[in-house]
């Protein structure tokens, strides 16, 4: 029991006012720890495509050339489109085609075509042939690509393979990939 000339009980506290107090406590937690998911949102993103706005130049001769930092697996996701449409790439020179998951091929405005078999390193799946009207890479645009829809694929990364990289010089530097036109 406390008595009341204790010095820590503050005369005038009632129960009501000690619970707006908590709440307000347990807010300013809920609003900090949903500021710190905002921001390492964005963080965590930056990390896996540093590449979200891939900036190209021109050089002579009408030549484009875009460099991408790898992340920090290693790998080279760029910020792209395909068809006018805002797509994410992982650059893979071991795919002959572009490779679209079938859950996104749609917003590409895709049309499947001939079946064809797919040699994966899940095994065997079927794929469709299809033509991408443009392929953009910052200020690389190619024209009437060949490209796969997968519908065995899972996830948004569209693989950017061999049938838009063959048309580009490529060099490796140590944590950059410079690709330029011919």
């Amino acid at each position: 029991m406390v008595s009341p000339e204790d010095p820590f009980r503050h005369p005038r506290r009632d129960p009501q006012t000690r619970g707006l107090g908590a709440t307000f406590i347990v807010l300013g937690w809920v609003f900090a720890i949903g500021l710190l998911a905002f921001l390492f949102d964005g963080w965590y993103d930056r990390q896996y495509n540093p590449n979200t706005s891939v900036a190209g130049r021109a050089l002579d001769g009408g030549t484009a050339e875009v460099e991408l930092i790898a992340n920090r697996r290693g790998h080279y996701v760029a910020s792209g489109a395909i068809n006018g449409v805002g797509a994410v790439f992982l650059v893979d020179t071991g795919a002959t085609s572009i490779a679209i998951p079938g859950a996104v091929a749609e917003r590409f405005n895709a049309a499947p075509g001939r079946p064809i078999q797919l040699q994966t390193a899940n095994g065997v799946s079927t794929g469709y042939l299809t033509t991408l009207e443009t392929v953009r890479l910052g200020n690389i645009e190619l024209s009437n690509v060949e490209g796969i829809i997968a519908p065995g694929f899972q996830g948004e990364e569209v693989l950017l393979g061999m049938s838009f990289l063959k048309h580009l010089d490529i060099q490796q530097s140590d944590r950059t990939l410079t690709l330029r036109t011919r």
